[in-house]
């Protein structure tokens, strides 16, 4: 093995996968003082290496910890030489004493097994030696011992250490990237779509590739390979081969961070999304406030002429963006999330639930289709809605009542809101179909999938 040779391949190695130069020399020496010791070594040895990365020269050591005689358990060598009838008849007579004594040992068994270390010859030095060799020695200490190098240091050995390198390198590389993408979780990313398998979609991210998994993607998009997108990383698995980098831009966080990168007011504070509501593909609800007085935050996300929220639709294609101002008042805030439909007054219920009446022609639009829009609502106000005509208020419509239920929702806020409706001579609850629970820009990420990131071959074609 050329050692010079591998010494000038650690910078060049370093430099390729983004590890720092003296995390590959020391995997480098650890994978060489194995191969020496698969060779030539001792069981129980410890041995280390030192490699200059300059001249390509390599020294061994064998290394020894220093300890006290009375706090190790020193076991007779001619005892392992014993045959194997031997050993077997001492095994008989030992058993026999140990059921005579069982009934007295009870009290010393916790002792017993306090067993203290076993004293090892090629790893451990007794305190009087070593201080024969080094006069201050203390237990505790290390003290070693150069090794002679070998000159036949051979192909075996070459190759024992090669394939250690290999793994060492490996780990290293694997823990660079989940410390680079650890404090990524959260945010926008952009990546190369690879391949696609079993509905999943591969991305290149650079140094490693992300997986967003089938049910992360948005209905109704079409990736082609090549492609360059943007993506949330929703989480990154570090309990896999590989760092798993978990991707989604069906998420309502996705929404949510491209607003931030659109909207300086959300990014420096000023504005917050407090509530979002999305059904990936078709339709997204999103509530904001302003912290700032004379800063109205549907304008600010919206923009100049449309051009922030354009921006975001952009990326999402044809999903429709409605932006609502987020306010303490749950009527206004309900009424304002059944938007663009113009409601005309908003009758609190107990157990959150509201009725909402609306114009006649006003009625569909505020359902929306397929119930979309008062469903949507329910989402983002966490609030049961029931959407009525303000003409025939008594008729139930079909798709008008929505349900939204938060196990975040404060007790006392749920006792307020109850003690709201009764105030006003609220009804009695009334059913309707069940809706998915509230999502907030600070919500929750879904579940994520146990599915391993595997490295698998090039792109399909």
């Amino acid at each position: 093995m050329n050692l010079k040779e591998l010494s000038r391949a650690v910078e060049q190695i370093a430099e390729e996968k983004g590890l720092k130069p003296e995390v590959v020399l020391e995997t480098v020496e650890h994978a060489i003082a194995a191969a020496y010791k698969k060779e030539y070594g001792r069981r129980g040895e410890i041995i280390r290496a030192k490699l200059d990365p300059e001249t390509g020269e390599v020294k061994f050591w064998q290394v020894k910890l220093v300890v006290d005689p009375t706090e190790v358990r020193i076991e007779d060598e001619a005892e392992e030489e014993n045959t194997p009838a031997q050993k077997g008849k001492e095994l008989a007579q030992k058993e026999s004493r140990a059921k005579e004594t069982r009934a007295g040992a009870e009290s010393q068994q916790g002792e017993e097994e306090k067993k203290l270390p076993r004293f090892h010859p090629e790893r451990h030095i007794f305190l009087e030696e070593a201080r024969k060799i080094k006069p201050d020695a203390q237990v505790g200490d290390e003290l070693i011992f150069p090794l002679e190098p070998k000159e036949d240091f051979g192909r075996i050995a070459a190759q024992a250490a090669k394939q250690v390198i290999l793994q060492k390198l490996r780990e290293s590389e694997r823990q660079s990237i989940l410390e680079e993408w650890r404090d990524k979780e959260g945010q926008i990313v952009s990546g190369v779509v690879q391949r696609f398998e079993r509905g999943h979609v591969y991305v290149d991210l650079g140094r490693t590739v992300g997986v967003m998994f089938a049910n992360e993607s948005v209905p109704g998009e079409h990736y082609r390979t090549g492609e360059r997108l943007r993506f949330l990383v929703l989480a990154v698995q570090e309990e896999t081969r590989t760092p798993g980098i978990v991707l989604s831009r069906s998420h309502p966080d996705f929404v949510a961070k491209l607003f931030e990168m659109e909207v300086p007011e959300l990014a420096d504070g000023v504005c917050e999304i407090k509530a979002i509501a999305r059904e990936p593909g078709s339709r997204t609800k999103i509530a904001v406030a302003s912290y700032e007085e004379g800063v109205d935050p549907v304008g600010a996300c919206v923009g100049q002429r449309g051009t922030r929220v354009m921006a975001v639709n952009n990326e999402l294609g044809q999903e429709k963006i409605d932006i609502v101002e987020w306010v303490e008042d749950p009527a206004q805030f309900v009424a304002n999330a059944l938007s663009p439909a113009k409601v005309t007054s908003v009758e609190v219920l107990p157990r959150r639930e509201a009725r909402v009446y609306v114009p006649e022609d006003q009625l569909s639009l505020a359902i929306g289709r397929g119930g979309q829009n008062v469903r949507l609502a329910a989402k983002l106000t966490g609030w049961k809605i029931d959407v009525r005509s303000q003409t025939r208020p008594e008729e139930v419509q079909e798709g008008g009542i929505a349900e939204a239920r938060s196990e975040s929702v404060p007790e006392e806020e749920e006792q307020a809101a109850e003690q709201n409706a009764q105030e006003t001579g609220g009804e009695e609850e009334h059913g309707g179909t069940e809706a998915e629970d509230v999502s907030t820009a600070s919500a929750t990420e879904e579940k994520v999938q146990e599915n391993a990131l595997q490295e698998a071959p090039g792109d399909k074609k």
